[in-house]
């Protein structure tokens, strides 16, 4: 595998996670919920899916338990703004305290007690064995970037495709669609409003979940007591449900722009001593700026959102508390 071939795979083998949280974000956003706990959800969620999953030894096992915990996240999220009426921004930030502390607590935890699972005891659930797609898998150059991936890329390729259909042509997905627009027309048509979005909430912070095992695994397990496996995806995740315009296929697209400027802060100097006479130039930026390249492009898709007149499928009700009193 060349050096950009190589580049292209790790594109998408180590950002794929922000589809996962692309795609929860969209549902939650979907119902009319503005969630900002999508780092700390990812973060519950590896955490959970580590820990149980290596205790198994199945990696079903740990999607599932990982998916479960992050749930919890968005039943906590649930209750706190459908039930209590709570400020969703000031939720959402909590989820996000909470689930970070949480990792670092629980993380050092099993760390100092030497019970933190090794490498090879993570490697051992084999979710990041690649698996060829026929035919595909041979195609010169994309084949071994996108069709010689691991299970997660497929799985969320997957999730994204599912996602999109339900919203768009099933009755429970045109009802929470319907929700997040106009939550006391779908009232008075009779839609049990805090049913579905508690559903909706759980499935979107449980698809985040797996997102956030998807790190952890990644990283081969690693456990660094001063920085989490999530990194900053919660956030970029965020911005790239503006990038998608909602939509969970273009979040596909999206994931795999962000992911491209995410892999050139670490692959950036290895292209340009391979390939000097097209990526010489990328060796001359500071590699401070690479660093926070991701984070730059997250804050220039937000403005420019911001100031477009272009047409959106944000969501009418976004972030606003429904009082059925109000109707």
């Amino acid at each position: 595998m060349n050096v950009f071939v190589n580049f292209l795979f790790v594109i998408v083998k180590n950002n794929i996670a922000l589809l996962y949280g692309t795609v929860g974000e969209i549902v939650t956003e979907k119902s009319g919920s503005l969630n900002l706990g999508v780092e700390g959800t990812m973060a519950i969620g590896a955490i959970g899916g580590v820990l149980i999953g290596c205790k198994s030894g199945s990696l079903l096992v740990g999607i599932l338990a990982s998916f479960f915990f992050a749930a919890l996240c968005g039943l906590f999220f649930a209750f706190m703004t459908v039930t209590l009426q709570a400020n969703q921004n000031v939720t959402g930030l909590t989820i996000t305290t909470f689930g970070l502390g949480m990792y670092y607590f629980i993380g050092n935890a099993f760390k100092n007690a030497g019970k933190w699972p090794t490498n090879n005891v993570v490697d051992s659930l084999n979710g990041m064995k690649p698996i060829e797609i026929p035919l595909l898998s041979k195609i010169p150059v994309i084949g071994k970037a996108f069709f010689s991936q691991n299970i997660f890329v497929y799985l969320g390729i997957i999730i994204a495709v599912v996602i999109w259909w339900y919203l768009k042509y099933t009755k429970p997905g045109l009802r929470i669609r319907a929700i997040g627009e106009n939550p006391a027309s779908a009232d008075a048509v009779g839609v049990n409003i805090t049913l579905y979005k508690y559903v909706h909430l759980m499935l979107g912070s449980g698809i985040m979940g797996i997102g956030g095992l998807l790190m952890a695994l990644t990283l081969s397990g690693s456990f660094e007591g001063s920085k989490c496996w999530i990194d900053g995806f919660g956030w970029i995740s965020i911005a790239l449900v503006i990038f998608a315009n909602w939509n969970t296929l273009l979040a596909i697209i999206g994931t795999l722009v962000f992911g491209l400027f995410n892999t050139l802060k670490v692959y950036g100097s290895t292209l340009a001593d391979f390939y000097p006479k097209v990526f010489g130039w990328l060796n001359k930026i500071p590699p401070q700026f690479m660093q926070a390249l991701p984070f730059i492009i997250t804050a220039v898709v937000l403005v420019v959102s911001s100031i477009s007149k272009r047409k959106t499928d944000e969501p009418a009700a976004i972030g606003r508390n429904y009082y059925r009193e109000e109707r």
